[in-house]
């Protein structure tokens, strides 16, 4: 009867330790789906704000139809959202009168890219 009490407790103790590396596994996996999600919302959000300043004449403070002026050190200046969160990290390159590229880059790895029109975020991509 001993042998046969060890051999349970073994095996109970093999079990709960796969099913806890099952759910961290788990809690990883949906860490980096949700940070991936929250770049992509402040990726968009960036680049509805952008085309809300580019028709602003530059008498009001907007970009006067066009982005030429858009710069990562200015997203909080023009477009009152931070370079930097919580999500992750966000820069803006390729600045040209009718559009620009945005990176945001996650606190998990994530790697959005978009190309922000003055009417449309055009070619998103999303890689880890």
């Amino acid at each position: 009867m001993g042998q046969q009490q060890l051999l349970l407790i073994v095996l109970s103790t093999i079990i709960v330790g796969v099913s806890i590396v099952v759910g961290i596994n788990m809690f990883g996996q949906g860490a980096q789906t949700a940070n991936q999600d929250a770049v992509v919302q402040d990726v968009m959000t960036i680049g509805s704000r952008a085309q809300e300043w580019y028709r602003k004449p530059a008498v009001m403070g907007g970009g006067g139809r066009t982005f030429a002026t858009m710069t990562s050190a200015n997203l909080e200046t023009f477009l009152n959202f931070p370079a930097t969160n919580e999500n992750g990290t966000y820069a803006v390159s390729a600045p040209a009168a009718g559009n620009f590229t945005i990176t945001g880059t996650g606190v998990e790895g994530a790697v959005v890219t978009a190309s922000i029109t003055d009417s449309s975020v055009n070619a998103l991509a999303i890689s880890n």
